[in-house]
């Protein structure tokens, strides 16, 4: 082997490996004014394909807290945009799923989209950064992406 051909070698297992995603769990945050606190945990369960599994926790403070699972992202669709019903209802709303979560009782639910209150406010998104990094984005950092219809 040249060391032309290793040097090559080299440089095609380096982008390899930064290609590679980690199967270690990646939790994003939001910490809302009225003492709540949403967090979205994404796992790799690919090592190249944007596949990933996600858990949404809700913690009231140090009253109660609750976890679900979301449904996987099969294919860069991983991003959840947050609202807040005028009834105190938080809604995390993804491509394909939508879940209620109410504060006071501790609970997560899945719900139509149709049942949701189309005047929530939006409050900000669960998603990738322009550096690939997994994180909460308020409202205020950036503007509500609505979701292609497919």
């Amino acid at each position: 082997m040249t060391p032309v051909s290793r040097v090559g070698g080299c440089l095609y297992i380096c982008a390899a490996l930064a290609a590679c995603n980690s199967d270690l769990p990646v939790a994003a945050s939001a910490e809302l004014s009225t003492g709540e606190t949403l967090t979205i945990t994404r796992v790799a369960t690919h090592p190249f394909l944007a596949r990933y599994n996600l858990r949404l926790r809700l913690s009231v403070r140090e009253s109660c807290s609750a976890e679900a699972d979301l449904f996987p992202d099969t294919g860069y669709v991983s991003r959840r945009n947050l609202y807040r019903s005028s009834d105190g209802f938080i809604y995390v709303v993804g491509q394909f799923d939508a879940r209620v979560v109410d504060p006071r009782g501790c609970t997560i639910t899945l719900a139509e989209f149709r049942s949701l209150d189309p005047h929530a406010e939006f409050l900000g998104s669960f998603d990738v950064n322009e550096g690939k990094e997994w994180i909460y984005l308020p409202s205020n950092q950036r503007s509500e992406r609505p979701f292609e219809k497919r």
